[in-house]
């Protein structure tokens, strides 16, 4: 499974939201792999107001501006961390939030990491997915085109997506930015 290419990231985000769907997750790590199948995403761009760049460069949102492939981790809600991958050139501070991925491989790493069964409760939401796949703070700025925590081609592209809008935020909620395999019951919330 190799890893998408930095050209696959550094195009419109809007495009790279829709485009990662159906792609496959991957982190090799110490304790097992683990893949799973991205069914679910959100677009942030950087004119938006829920997007983190929206006021400008900080040092918690700087790896949003560039390079893109890049992984975007930051803590949210004083409890969860999220993953983004980094999306369009140098200098616009965008990304698209992986919301939720079909569990594929290492699914009792997955339950273990998660202290769930439930295939449903394993990656069917941010946090989860996160927490499933132990994404931390330590791969924030990660370069996903090498290293452990990448995205690959999937065999399987999806039949249809779904666009609507974005899902726990205030400002920018009405905006069409969030983008689901029509169908996959693996879904943060239809």
């Amino acid at each position: 499974m190799q890893q998408l290419p930095i050209s696959f990231y550094d195009r419109p985000t809007t495009l790279v939201a829709r485009e990662i769907l159906g792609k496959l997750l991957v982190h090799a790590h110490d304790e097992g792999m683990t893949v799973g199948r991205i069914v679910e995403t959100e677009a942030y761009l950087q004119g938006d107001p829920a997007c983190h760049a929206a006021r400008g460069m900080t040092p918690r949102n700087s790896v949003m501006f560039g390079p893109p492939g890049r992984a975007y981790v930051y803590f949210t809600y004083g409890m969860h961390y999220c993953f983004n991958v980094v999306t369009e050139g140098e200098g616009i501070g965008e990304a698209v939030l992986i919301r939720a991925v079909e569990p594929l491989v290492g699914l009792d790493l997955m339950r273990q990491r998660r202290g769930r069964e439930r295939v449903h409760e394993l990656c069917s939401g941010p946090a989860k997915l996160v927490q499933a796949f132990n994404i931390t703070k330590e791969h924030n700025r990660a370069d996903l085109t090498k290293g452990g925590l990448w995205v690959a081609q999937s065999f399987e592209e999806p039949q249809e997506i779904i666009t609507t809008t974005r899902i726990g935020i205030k400002e920018g909620a009405d905006l069409p930015l969030r983008y689901y395999i029509k169908g996959n019951k693996f879904i943060s919330k239809k």
